[in-house]
C-alpha cells in the first residue's frame, strides 16, 4: 500500500469518526483532493486507492494534467479562482465550479456551457472579509444567487469559502457556522435551480471543524499528496 492510499484511508477514517461524534451520516460528505501542482502519475495513484474528486487551483494546468489522467472515474472541481477569459476551457473541462463569485463570471458561464444537464456551481463567499481573498460578500451572496436562478445552463448546488487562518481550530469554527447559516437562510427562498445542499469548507487542517459545522465537500491536499514544494 503506498503513502497515498495511506493517507486516503487516514483522511476518510477521520472524516467517518468526526461524522460519528456528531450524528452525521459520513456518506454525505466528500473529499476533495486537491491535486494542484501534483503530477498525474500522483492522481492515477489516488485513483487507484478509490478517491474520485479532485481539485485544481490553475486552468492551464488542469487542461494539461486532465488529458493526460484520461479516466473516466475522475471528477475535477475547480476550487481557484476563474477568469473570465478562461470559461471556455473551464466548462469542458469540470464537473463542479466552486469559485463564482460575480454575475459577470455566472454569465460567461451559462454562455458557454452547452451540455444537455446543468453545470454545477458554488458560490464563493468570502466569509472573513479579507481584502486579499475571493469572494463575494455575504450581504451579497442573495443578490448573486436571484440574479443566477434565471440562468438555465447552471445549478447553483451550494457554498463555498476559504475562512481566515488561525492554528486554533476554535478560531475558525464560527465561519464555517456562519456559512451554514447564510446557506440555510438562502434555500429558504426557494428559488429555482439552487438548492444549497452543499458546503465546500475545510482544508487539511481544519477539516474535522468544518465537517462538525457541516462541510459536505472538504478540500484535503497536503495531508494525501505531501507539501507542495
Amino acid at each position: 500500500m503506498n503513502s497515498i492510499s495511506v493517507n486516503l484511508t487516514t483522511i476518510r477514517q477521520r472524516i467517518a469518526s468526526t461524522c460519528a461524534r456528531v450524528g452525521k451520516d459520513p456518506s454525505r460528505v466528500q473529499l476533495v483532493a486537491v491535486s494542484k501542482t501534483k503530477p498525474a502519475a500522483l492522481v492515477m495513484d489516488a485513483l487507484e486507492a478509490g478517491q474520485i474528486i479532485f481539485g485544481e487551483n490553475r486552468i492551464q494546468e488542469a487542461r494539461d494534467k486532465v488529458p493526460t489522467v484520461n479516466d473516466a472515474r475522475a471528477q475535477w472541481h475547480l476550487i481557484g479562482p476563474l477568469q473570465r477569459n478562461k470559461v471556455k476551457y473551464a466548462v469542458k473541462l469540470f464537473h463542479m465550479i466552486h469559485s463564482v463569485d460575480s454575475i459577470a463570471l455566472a454569465e460567461a458561464l451559462n454562455k458557454r456551457y452547452t451540455q444537455a444537464d446543468p453545470l454545477s456551481v458554488l458560490i464563493q463567499v468570502n466569509i472573513g472579509g479579507e481584502t486579499q481573498k475571493h469572494g463575494v460578500a455575504p450581504d451579497q451572496a442573495q443578490s448573486l444567487i436571484r440574479a443566477m436562478a434565471d440562468m438555465k445552463n447552471l445549478a447553483v448546488k451550494g457554498l463555498m469559502t476559504v475562512p481566515p487562518y488561525h492554528p486554533d481550530q476554535e478560531q475558525i469554527r464560527p465561519y464555517f457556522r456562519d456559512l451554514a447559516q447564510l446557506a440555510e437562510d438562502l434555500k429558504r427562498l426557494e428559488l429555482p435551480s439552487v438548492s444549497m445542499d452543499e458546503l465546500s469548507m475545510g482544508m487539511s487542517h481544519d477539516f474535522e471543524t468544518a465537517v462538525e459545522e457541516g462541510a459536505t465537500l472538504v478540500r484535503v491536499g497536503s495531508a494525501i499528496f505531501g507539501n507542495r514544494g
